[in-house]
């Protein structure tokens, strides 16, 4: 059994960003001022999105992804060196494996 790094680990991360957003209570904002694409901004506002929830939420999804790129780069080693011992030991309880 192998570690499946990205996808496990961009699940988790995203659940941790995205439960910043389920929170109750009072959250800190910053007035910041963003460059966004026109087109972009006219089609939001026709279609009623909120432009600063929106870009919270794509904010929170690009720190999800670098977090889970430097843990990934962080533990690669260990993982590799995890999966190279199961490939060549095995998995250390399959014999008790029912399946």
């Amino acid at each position: 059994m192998r570690i499946l790094m990205r996808r496990n680990m961009e699940e988790l991360m995203r659940g941790k960003a995205a439960s910043a957003f389920r929170q109750t209570g009072v959250v800190a904002k910053k007035a910041t001022n963003l460059s966004l694409s026109l087109t972009l901004v006219n089609e939001a506002k026709s279609l009623g999105i909120n432009l600063s929830r929106a870009c919270e939420r794509g904010l929170a999804e690009e720190i999800a992804d670098a977090r889970a790129a430097q843990w990934r780069e962080e533990n690669h080693a260990a993982i590799e060196s995890y999966n190279d011992y199961i490939e060549t030991h095995g998995l250390p309880l399959a014999r008790f494996r029912q399946f």
